[in-house]
């Protein structure tokens, strides 16, 4: 359990059972997997960057809060760097706790952060041209629920 950033592709089917195998009391266990989605029909592919060391100590702060936040037998957060395309899976995000609430919550805050505050950067590359990802209001406002 905890925070892994990657470059090789990962079983997200694989992960499930070695997460839900190490959480004792659990009574819920949520996954979320993100997959680089092809809007438009257009896109050739991703590349994602992030800074070694800073990332996984962002990322680690947020899964400690999760962990603090809601009553958690245990969170795991996987997220991929690299060059991707259209169908790869991003990232994985799974919860568990006693009751599904909590790791239904839990989930949904760690994407939240992982889609508006997490440092990565996307570069998306189209038949028209290569163009670097923004957020958007909508995942901000997302995040607002949580603070």
């Amino acid at each position: 359990m905890g925070v892994r950033v990657q470059q090789e592709a990962f079983d997200a089917g694989a992960e499930l059972n070695a997460f839900s195998s190490d959480v004792d009391g659990a009574g819920a266990v949520v996954t979320f997997n993100g997959v680089v989605r092809n809007d438009g029909g257009d896109m050739a592919g991703m590349e994602i960057e992030h800074y070694p060391g800073m990332t996984e100590r962002a990322l680690g702060q947020i899964r400690d809060e999760a962990m603090s936040r809601w009553s958690l037998e245990g969170a795991l957060v996987i997220h991929r760097y690299g060059p991707l395309k259209p169908g790869d899976t991003i990232m994985m995000v799974a919860t568990a706790a006693r009751h599904r609430a909590d790791a239904f919550a839990a989930a949904e805050f760690l994407m939240d952060y992982l889609k508006s505050r997490a440092p990565f950067w996307k570069k998306e590359a189209r038949a028209t041209g290569e163009e670097w990802v923004s957020s958007k209001q909508e995942d901000e406002d997302a995040l607002d629920r949580w603070s």
